[in-house]
């Protein structure tokens, strides 16, 4: 079924349409007519269902149960979305918790952070999509744990700390440790994990590390620990998963089990994400408009974020039911993408 353009509908088919719908964004239930006549909306209660029938018929609407009001279809949520939504610019209280997010200090805190934050204004799970990230190295060094372990430690530049434990050669002294880290500091700081591994590889096989045979080995082994976890980074951050078990998604235990193991996975997720960093704008994605919601049926929201070349960094938005404040979010999520640009520049 073609779905008519905005254009098409009667005056009084958009007025009651925009009713029903702002009336089912704002509770979750079906409108009925008498809710609408005593509304203000100047028309008697028959009128009213009489053009209720008519966008019935056109698809944009439904009857959920016999002599019930009527809630928007998904197809008429997206005409809703395209055609007639006015957005509302945050409140002062709003950006100030969404800009808040530049005063974190590690890349991966404000991400997280942006993440919660935006969760928390829209009440729906907030997400945050980047590259693998590529770290530019500062410092590493190695800390003895037990016998056969140590811990790899790597500060980047950028601030970010990480560990990993490394199995060490057997019968290393504790002097190939310091060995080792104080000559990976020295000769790989400024270089990401692939310039790095490439130049211990070269300087290994010319001969010209000047380090002992155990303090080789460990670095070789601490480099591959890092490249190896580097090529699984997570690359989605995803907060607020909760907020999705509204009282509608309750009742279907089944669905919500389905849509938090998709958050879950994320691999299907970034992908959806991934879709979105085709242009400059907001992307809409209302239920079964893709697959991976078309059961649980969730909508999402979704916006790229631009680093100091113009170049997309990332994508961030949120995963909320059908029913979601599109007007309040849109705009939320507009802020919050311009925050990132910012934050990353």
């Amino acid at each position: 079924m073609r779905t008519p353009p905005v254009t098409e509908l009667t005056d009084r088919a958009r007025d009651i349409f925009r009713a029903v719908v702002d009336g089912y964004l704002a509770s979750g239930q079906p409108v009925g007519s008498k809710t609408l006549a005593l509304s203000g909306i100047g028309l008697s209660p028959a009128s009213i269902r009489s053009v209720m029938g008519e966008l019935e018929a056109l698809g944009l609407l439904a009857a959920p149960h016999t002599s019930a009001g009527r809630l928007p279809t998904e197809r008429g949520l997206r005409l809703f979305v395209d055609g007639m939504m006015q957005a509302h610019e945050p409140t002062p209280e709003e950006r100030a918790a969404i800009e808040d997010v530049e005063r974190h200090g590690p890349v991966e805190e404000a991400l997280a952070a942006t993440t919660a934050a935006l969760s928390g204004l829209s009440a729906c799970a907030g997400l945050v999509m980047v590259p693998k990230r590529e770290i530019v190295l500062r410092q590493i060094g190695f800390v003895p744990l037990a016998p056969g372990q140590a811990l790899a430690v790597l500060v980047g530049e950028d601030g970010t700390v990480e560990n990993r434990v490394v199995a060490l050669p057997e019968g290393i002294a504790p002097g190939a440790l310091v060995e080792a880290g104080n000559y990976m500091s020295a000769t790989l700081a400024g270089l990401t994990l692939a310039e790095a591994r490439g130049r211990i590889e070269r300087e290994l096989a010319d001969g010209r590390a000047a380090i002992d045979a155990a303090a080789r080995t460990l670095v070789e082994r601490g480099l591959a620990v890092w490249s190896e976890d580097g090529n699984r980074r997570p690359v989605l951050i995803v907060r607020g998963q909760g907020r999705l078990i509204d009282t509608a998604a309750a009742a279907d235990l089944d669905r919500v089990r389905d849509l938090l193991d998709d958050l879950e996975g994320k691999q299907e997720i970034a992908g959806l994400l991934d879709s979105a960093r085709g242009g400059d704008s907001t992307r809409i994605f209302i239920g079964a408009e893709t697959n991976l919601f078309a059961l649980s049926g969730s909508s999402v929201i979704a916006r790229p974020f631009h680093g100091l070349d113009g170049r997309v960094v990332g994508v961030v938005g949120v995963i909320g039911p059908v029913r979601l404040n599109y007007a309040r979010v849109v705009p939320m999520v507009d802020l919050t993408a311009a925050t990132l640009a910012r934050l990353i520049r």
